[in-house]
């Protein structure tokens, strides 16, 4: 439940003052892509801070807009410009950055596995909501299952990681690269271009197709990309009402969640790796008797399958309010054992302009 110490611990530094909103505006402009899981979960964001500020300033009317801002990803995806021409991470985030920069949105929701680890000047990570599920689902033709596919069948994913981990899996189904958005992807099935795809659970229930599924991975079968299944909102860092904003976005933060994809992106940004690598990582949070864990798992293999390392590291936490230095700690902990075992063969080296990468492959994945 949504509550006054939300916005006390968030933005006062400890000191219980709650900041004011006097200079917060009615109407608050969210910039998101045209895409309609983009917008579904823009809007989901929208009316959920929408009901926490009707909670601790109900003496004002608040609401929320959302303003389409279009991406060079979106432009190649209508023109069918080949993606290597586009460069690679970021190339559906950084228009939404630049439009709050530019001040023609207060703040922009992203999917955050689609972040850069580097965050830019000028700009503020405000909120990272709860988390929702970050599986991996394969929808199949005919209601098949991943292990019912007949040996031979075509899988389709723009991703190294979940080409790697189906791969390691089975050495006997042949994967093809695709792009496009949900419901382009689900139609290659249709139309008998591929045996099955691979999406994000998280994804589809945003929208209300997860029942298509037809295979959930486990997390022993298949590790999601790091702050995969979770939000990032953004705001500029310094401007007038930013505190405000803030105090506004943080009321919707959720510390368990931010905990986990800080463990998630430390262990990335450590191995240098990004979207295009075939690399995988979850981290998950347990208090059980007052005694408080984070654990992180990754995965780093060869495209092919044919080579695999696997790790997990546990730190024992007070606070996920304020144990982000334990998290950072344990990302790259874990990353450093991982190097140790040989994983940096199995990552790509960026280039100085990156390539076509999962980032560009996943359009409209969350």
């Amino acid at each position: 439940m949504t509550t006054l110490d939300n916005l006390y611990s968030s933005t006062s530094g400890g000191s219980g003052l709650v900041p004011t909103l006097d200079d917060l505006p009615s109407v608050l402009r969210l910039g998101t892509r045209r895409s309609q899981l983009a917008r579904t979960q823009s809007q989901w964001f929208a009316d959920r801070l929408v009901a926490a500020l009707a909670l601790v300033a109900p003496e004002r009317e608040f609401r929320v807009e959302l303003v389409e801002v279009v991406t060079s990803g979106d432009v190649s995806a209508a023109s069918n410009t080949p993606l290597t021409s586009l460069g690679g991470t970021g190339v559906f985030v950084s228009a939404l950055r630049e439009a709050v920069l530019r001040d023609e949105c207060d703040f922009a929701v992203h999917s955050l596995k689609d972040l850069p680890n580097a965050q830019p000047e000028g700009l503020t990570l405000a909120s990272v909501p709860r988390r929702e599920c970050p599986a991996d689902v394969l929808i199949g033709r005919d209601d098949l299952g991943f292990d019912e596919l007949p040996a031979g069948s075509v899988i389709g994913t723009g991703s190294p990681r979940r080409a790697a981990q189906m791969l390691a899996l089975r050495d006997d189904i042949k994967i093809v690269g695709i792009r496009g958005n949900i419901d382009t992807r689900i139609g290659k099935v249709a139309t008998g271009e591929v045996d099955a795809v691979v999406l994000a659970l998280a994804g589809l229930r945003r929208i209300g197709r997860h029942a298509e599924a037809t295979h959930v991975f486990t997390s022993e079968q298949m590790l999601p990309a790091p702050g995969q299944g979770a939000l990032a909102v953004e705001c500029r860092s310094e401007t007038n009402g930013s505190v405000a904003l803030l105090a506004a976005l943080r009321l919707i933060d959720d510390a368990v969640t931010r905990l986990c994809v800080l463990a998630e992106r430390a262990l990335l940004a450590r191995l240098e790796a990004g979207c295009a690598a075939p690399v995988g990582a979850l981290a998950t949070y347990q208090n059980s008797g007052g005694d408080q864990t984070l654990t992180l798992t990754a995965f780093a293999g060869s495209t092919d399958g044919t080579t695999s390392i696997r790790h997990t590291a546990t730190a024992r936490t007070r606070d996920p309010r304020t144990d982000e230095p334990v998290a950072i700690t344990l990302g790259r902990a874990l990353a450093e054992q991982m190097l140790d075992a040989g994983a940096a063969l199995l990552i790509p080296v960026p280039d100085p302009v990156p390539a076509a990468d999962e980032a560009l492959a996943r359009e409209g994945d969350s």
